[in-house]
């Protein structure tokens, strides 16, 4: 069974090579419909992964326990104003100490949002943003400590005079490009030593966290106090498929903390921090689908050119038909030969149309900066797609091809 159909295939091989001309065009259809389809999804595949990887970067995978602060009410009444209690940082501790779920959980507040920094004769504008942290708020808020270090848990209890600024505010306090690090500044009316700076991040909507600077969370809660200030907790999850039961869980406990009975509503907000990136993933689902189907009809095109190849072949190669009959070729065999190489045919386009819409899809990763990607999903599929292709299109003529009358194939001029 094997040494026939290797027989087969060198049949269709030979075959290929007498009509060279005629079978390249038509590998190239299928070649470029298979590229059209493995190209687009291959380059969808590397925006997906460049994606995950940023938003991944940026905290995509947690979400936020804050203040609700305040909901207005239009009834009979007229307008009434419910105003929540602020979370405090008992709340925010009980949370973090009791939550049993495999997260890394943060406490953070904004202290001040128009401080002024100084440096020797260096002084910034009253923009720079104060930040009460602890010592997971950098892992849950996709900031990366560029130079120095990260606060230490002594520092976070203590309430220690230590601080990590951002990129932008280190340039603008140390233009003469001195080393940041153990220099002391002043923010506000306290001094603070320099222990990181953080990787620049850029800015957003015209702000820039690049400005902030980082205190431990006690020295704001001496420093920085107010009565109005609440505390968020930020929730990291670390599979990211259970973020849903993460928040479902988070919420509960903290109804717990808050000692709300069951009737009443949520009096604090969860926001969840992938939403923007939800919205682009489903977006890309659409072009995954209509580039499938681009790619599709590009395949059908190709199809009918192959059966098309495949009817002249039986055409010129009536004679050949009857002599191989007449030497004892059955019907079933002449059909197997016809059938294998219409799917040799369809094969080889498929195999330069993956090797071409692997090249041009990644194209697409190096203009954005991602990695080098081989989508075996996509691969498998090209494969399956042009063995169909070759089936579809080979099995008319071939059964055309076995029901000649030997006979008539040896007269046939």
């Amino acid at each position: 069974m094997k040494s026939l159909l290797f027989e087969n295939i060198h049949i269709a091989l030979d075959s290929v090579k007498s009509h060279l001309l005629r079978t390249i065009l038509t590998i190239l259809i299928i070649a470029f419909g298979i590229t059209a389809l493995v190209g687009i999804l291959t380059a969808i595949d590397s925006i997906k992964s460049s994606l995950t990887s940023n938003f991944s970067s940026m905290g995509s995978n947690t979400f936020t326990i804050r203040d609700r602060g305040m909901r207005l009410h239009v009834g009979r009444k007229g307008h009434q104003q419910e105003k929540f209690e602020r979370i405090s940082y008992d709340e925010a501790s009980r949370f973090k100490e009791g939550f049993k779920f495999p997260v890394i959980v943060s406490i953070y507040s904004f202290a001040s949002r128009m401080s002024t920094a100084k440096y020797e004769t260096e002084k910034t504008n009253p923009n720079i943003g104060v930040i009460g942290t602890d010592e997971n708020y950098l892992e849950t808020s996709g900031n990366t400590v560029e130079r120095g270090r990260n606060f230490s848990t002594i520092e976070i209890s203590s309430g220690a005079n230590v601080v990590i600024i951002g990129k932008e505010l280190s340039r603008n306090l140390f233009k003469k490009k001195e080393d940041p690090l153990d220099k002391v500044i002043s923010i506000g009316a306290n001094k603070y030593r320099i222990i990181g700076v953080l990787k620049e991040k850029g800015s957003s909507m015209g702000f820039s966290g690049d400005k902030n600077c980082f205190l431990p969370v006690n020295n704001t809660r001496q420093y920085f106090s107010r009565p109005d200030m609440s505390y968020n907790i930020s929730v990291m999850v670390k599979d990211p498929l259970m973020l849903d039961n993460a928040l479902g869980e988070a919420t509960g406990f903290f109804r717990v903390i808050r000692k709300l009975s069951p009737g009443k509503d949520d009096n604090f907000d969860v926001a969840k921090s992938d939403r923007l990136s939800q919205l682009l993933f489903d977006n890309i689902k659409n072009v995954t689908l209509a580039a499938t189907i681009i790619g599709l009809i590009t395949l059908i095109g190709a199809a009918i050119g192959l059966m098309n190849i495949m009817l002249v072949s039986v055409a010129e190669r009536t004679r050949e038909i009857g002599t191989r009959k007449a030497i004892g070729a059955n019907s079933k065999t002449i059909k197997r030969q016809f059938l294998i190489e219409a799917i040799v045919i369809s094969q080889l386009g498929g195999i330069f149309g993956i090797i071409f819409g692997i090249f041009a899809g990644n194209i697409t990763s190096f203009l954005i900066g991602s990695k080098f990607i081989i989508p075996w999903g996509w691969i498998v599929l090209g494969v399956v797609l042009c063995f169909i292709v070759g089936v579809v299109s080979g099995l008319y003529p071939a059964i055309r091809a076995s029901k000649l009358d030997p006979i008539e194939a040896l007269r046939y001029e």
